[in-house]
């Protein structure tokens, strides 16, 4: 069971890393013994769970992880619905538009259909930002009680730029509006120059997913604003219908 564990929590700390992680790096943020680790590391190397990213640069999620990821997200029930739906959303506004989930005090992006600008954001499937500075998780967390909330978010918020809202009281405040408006904006909170438009995806019960759109800010003005608003909304409606 302890071998199972490991390799679980092995797997998630290589997932979310932003590069290959070296044994040492590995044994010094993981409680997982040094022999232990690099005898799992290479079973996982061997049956292509990791990769050895080259020499001494260190291990990576491998082909069967991504295979594992992709199969989730092909047999996701939302991902179908919202799919065809989003394709057609991409088409008419032209700009980035993303399916994400709530995990824990992250969103996991699910799906994404790309701008047809060059000057785009691009989230794969599969990044996880945290819930607090993106318009997809404020406009999960809209929908549930404060106290649940509280207790999803950690202790102390951290921002991932001078915009993203870091107080409690002033986040909690900022959620109530987006319940009362019925949408979400990310004001450059999680990237700089960038604004995304969140709509919350209610299939009954408490709210997981959400959809969004996501343009520069050299792009918007208020019509434009006004027109992404109306498509979300329309989409949504087609999602949940």
């Amino acid at each position: 069971m302890k071998s199972a564990e490991r390799t679980i929590a092995l797997l998630e700390y290589l997932s979310a890393a932003d590069r290959p992680r070296t044994l040492r790096e590995v044994t010094s943020d993981l409680p997982i013994p040094r022999a232990s680790a690099y005898a799992l590391l290479m079973t996982l190397v061997r049956t292509g769970w990791v990769e050895i990213d080259g020499p001494d640069t260190g291990f990576r999620p491998g082909i069967r992880a991504l295979r594992a990821g992709a199969a989730y997200v092909e047999h996701d029930d939302v991902v179908r619905r919202a799919q065809p739906v989003m394709n057609d959303l991409s088409e008419r506004l032209g700009e980035t538009i993303h399916l994400a989930r709530l995990d824990g005090a992250e969103i996991v992006y699910l799906a994404t259909c790309l701008s047809r600008h060059s000057l785009a954001v691009v989230s794969r499937p599969g990044r996880r930002l945290p819930c607090w500075a993106t318009g997809l998780g404020k406009a999960i967390l809209a929908d549930r009680d404060w106290t649940e909330v509280d207790a999803i978010l950690p202790g102390t918020i951290v921002p991932r730029t001078e915009h993203t809202i870091t107080d409690r009281a002033a986040f909690r405040r900022e959620l109530e509006a987006i319940a009362a408006r019925g949408y979400a904006i990310d004001e450059q909170e999680s990237t700089i120059g960038l604004r995304c438009f969140a709509v919350p995806l209610d299939f009954g019960g408490t709210v997981h997913e959400a959809l969004s759109c996501s343009i520069p800010t050299v792009r918007l003005d208020p019509v434009r604003e006004e027109e992404i608003l109306a498509e979300l909304f329309r989409a949504r409606a087609r999602i949940l219908s």
